[in-house]
């Protein structure tokens, strides 16, 4: 087991380069990387982050994921 294991929201849209409004954003939409809630903290498993990841790899423009 890694270390830290859960992320913080800064960590996690630094990693994917994008911001924790987007991240807030994608969790209410319900097509980012699944969450923990801990009172009023969100928290993210680096394993659903790059399961995320990896769920939306596509190779050309006009694929749909249909996650994000």
């Amino acid at each position: 087991m890694p270390e830290k294991a859960l992320a913080t929201a800064e960590e996690v849209a630094a990693y994917l380069r994008t911001t924790k409004t987007k991240l807030a954003n994608d969790r209410y939409r319900g097509i980012g990387p699944k969450f923990v809630k801990h009172g009023r903290r969100v928290l993210y498993r680096w394993e659903d982050v790059y399961a995320w990841t990896e769920a939306n790899l596509v190779q050309r423009t006009d694929e749909r994921t249909g996650v994000a």
